[in-house]
């Protein structure tokens, strides 16, 4: 009996360690010991990136004279930390949240070699590359990453609306701006003529060339005061004028006059463009950028298609008299 509670004992000692073993609290250190996902890569190291969407859209960015910008647009610079940013995000990835090392998940978890959310790929100041892989996000806040070369896919804080492939992600839309209640006078000329409008000192516009027997209406003049303020873009094109951005001939020209509180003035214009048979969209420069961009359809459309009816009310429409029949 002495033996058989010894050998009892000594099983349930050895349980009783095992449990402690399992069930002992983590150190931080051990449950971040994943390894860096590109080991040796610094966020300072990268000149160059690559960012394709799953239908193939991409976008290039890269470093010069150590800010972003979009080479394919004359290096139009991006947001200042919008790059660097994602980089820090990029370098930072750790091994640590494995998912799989099945080369035939990649696919459903769409970080394959030709299936993905989003390829990035980066280049060093050396000319080494690296290539990511984003894909799938099974909940909020986690993504499956994959880095080329590597069958293992990880779990990762890195969202795909991170990494658009639209100019828009990574600049700042807004072209043109101008403080609103400084605009005193706006020209607007297109296809169906010239139409000039004042503001006075009371801050109420008029129109020039009235005729006697027309009343002008101001909230349409207001409307493209307010669009005119703020002009935010679609996309860069760059500093050379292209025949096909037609503006030899443009669908319309804006001159804005403003006055500061000092008396001030400054006079601007903006010359609309060709529209793009594919979004829709229209060519702009501004005489406060040496870079052409293109707009939304919405953004300029009362620009290009206001005629000289739409500032004028219209006379009431005179209600019809009753019928009155003849008596015999």
């Amino acid at each position: 009996m002495n033996r058989t509670n010894q050998i009892l004992a000594g099983v349930l000692a050895l349980q009783i360690i095992l449990v402690a073993v399992v069930f002992w609290p983590r150190t931080a250190a051990s449950v971040a010991s994943g390894q860096p996902l590109f080991p040796g890569v610094e966020a300072d190291q990268i000149v160059r990136m690559t960012v394709t969407d799953a239908t193939g859209n991409q976008i290039k960015l890269a470093k010069s004279m150590g800010a972003w910008v979009l080479p394919e647009a004359d290096d139009y610079p991006t947001q200042q930390n919008k790059v660097p940013e994602l980089l820090d995000k990029i370098v930072a990835l750790k091994t640590d949240r494995l998912v799989t090392q099945t080369p035939a998940s990649h696919k459903r978890l769409k970080v394959a070699d030709d299936t993905f959310e989003r390829q990035i790929e980066v280049e060093l100041a050396d000319g080494m590359t690296h290539r990511l892989y984003l894909g799938t996000s099974p909940s909020y806040g986690a993504t499956h990453v994959r880095a080329d070369g590597q069958n293992e896919v990880y779990l990762a804080s890195l969202s795909t609306s991170d990494v658009g492939v639209q100019a828009s992600s990574w600049v700042d839309t807004l072209y043109f701006s101008l403080t609103q209640d400084q605009i005193v006078a706006l020209t607007l000329e297109n296809n169906n003529g010239r139409f000039e409008f004042e503001k006075d000192e009371a801050g109420t516009w008029t129109m020039k060339d009235l005729a006697a027997d027309e009343t002008f209406k101001e909230n349409n003049v207001k409307s493209l005061v307010s669009r005119v303020s703020s002009l935010r873009m679609v996309s860069p094109l760059g500093k050379t004028e292209q025949d096909d951005y037609g503006l030899k001939e443009p669908n319309a020209v804006i001159t804005v006059k403003t006055r500061d509180d000092e008396g001030n003035t400054k006079t601007y214009s903006l010359r609309v463009g060709a529209k793009s048979e594919e979004d829709n969209s229209y060519v702009v420069i501004s005489s406060e950028s040496s870079y052409y961009i293109r707009v939304s359809e919405y953004t300029v459309k009362d620009f290009v298609e206001r005629r000289r009816e739409d500032f004028l009310e219209l006379p009431p429409t005179p209600e019809p008299t009753p019928e009155t029949s003849s008596t015999g």
